[in-house]
């Protein structure tokens, strides 16, 4: 077996045997025991990691199969060549190339096989999908549509790809980062988060929570702060705390809270405190030009033109 790090960020393993295959998948998602697999095998793995979420990327010659213990993570992926196979409570699912699924429930052992594939996979620790929806249980393993799959891959790639390795030492962004593929799993994926409030969200939806979320959020504007952190300030439910400010505000708390940090941004940029790019990614934006088209809309101006101007 032999690894590599590339530019501190992505961990690169070439396995030839399938004692150290397992090793490998071992380290990666939990305990796991080989049940079989081809004499021969050739493996690569890269991963990498940020905050708390985990890209691996597995392919080459390899067929095996694994009994793998509850993981207490949720294990999501997309088959790009060959075959993958899960069984668990009973039911065979077999993934093929371009398919998007969810391993198994996180409290819930399973039979894990491949066969040649090239298998990406995305590992969200449970309190980090809780911090963005209450309580969440998914209810499927496979998306909603192929068309939600393909949604939900297309963020998973960008993020990996493109925003992760440029701007994942920015806090905010990464946090940010984070919530948004939260949030594309939930809409991807059929849960239980996707139903209506129940009636205790609807009566503790009024204005004192509102007032209460508020000060909450102009006070912690400059932190990694959640929906979940949100909803505790105002002594609410995630539920409640949304339905509140789009019943008073017509928006969500987390679109306040990016409206407060775009004043904080225009705060900086008046007192020329960095470059566009580095303001921006010091508010939560990994794109400037993102930044760009809120700022323009909420203050008139480029935000350069507000930074000449500091």
């Amino acid at each position: 077996m032999r690894a590599r790090i590339v530019l501190g960020v992505e961990q690169v393993v070439e396995v030839t045997d399938l004692d150290a295959a397992n090793e490998v998948l071992n380290a990666a998602y939990g305990q796991m025991r080989l049940n079989r697999g081809i004499e021969h095998p050739h493996m690569w793995m890269s991963s990498r990691i940020h905050g708390q979420m985990r890209f691996d990327e597995l392919h080459g010659s390899i067929r095996l199969e694994v009994s793998v213990d509850p993981m207490q993570n949720y294990v999501f992926g997309h088959t790009g060549a060959g075959m993958v196979y899960y069984g668990s409570g009973g039911e065979d699912r077999y993934w093929l190339p371009g398919e998007s699924f969810l391993t198994a429930p996180p409290d819930s052992g399973f039979i894990g096989a491949v066969f040649d594939p090239r298998l990406s996979t995305v590992t969200l620790p449970r309190p980090v999908v809780d911090e963005v929806a209450d309580d969440v249980r998914f209810a499927g393993f496979r998306p909603l549509s192929p068309e939600a799959g393909a949604a939900w891959w297309s963020t998973c790639a960008h993020l990996r790809d493109e925003v992760l390795p440029l701007f994942g030492d920015h806090p905010l962004v990464s946090a940010n980062a984070t919530r948004l593929l939260v949030s594309a799993t939930l809409a991807a994926f059929p849960n239980n988060s996707l139903g209506g409030p129940a009636p205790s969200d609807r009566r503790d939806a009024h204005p004192r929570t509102v007032r209460r979320a508020i000060a909450f959020i102009e006070a912690n504007a400059a932190n990694d702060i959640t929906a979940a952190d949100i909803a505790r300030a105002a002594r609410v439910s995630i539920r409640a705390v949304q339905l509140a400010f789009r019943h008073h505000l017509d928006m969500t708390p987390m679109a306040y809270l990016r409206r407060v940090r775009l004043s904080c941004a225009h705060a900086d940029l008046r007192a020329t405190n960095g470059t566009v790019t580095a303001i921006a990614a010091r508010w939560g934006y990994a794109r400037p030009s993102v930044f760009a088209a809120h700022y323009r809309a909420a203050y008139g101006v480029a935000p350069s033109k507000t930074l000449r101007s500091g």
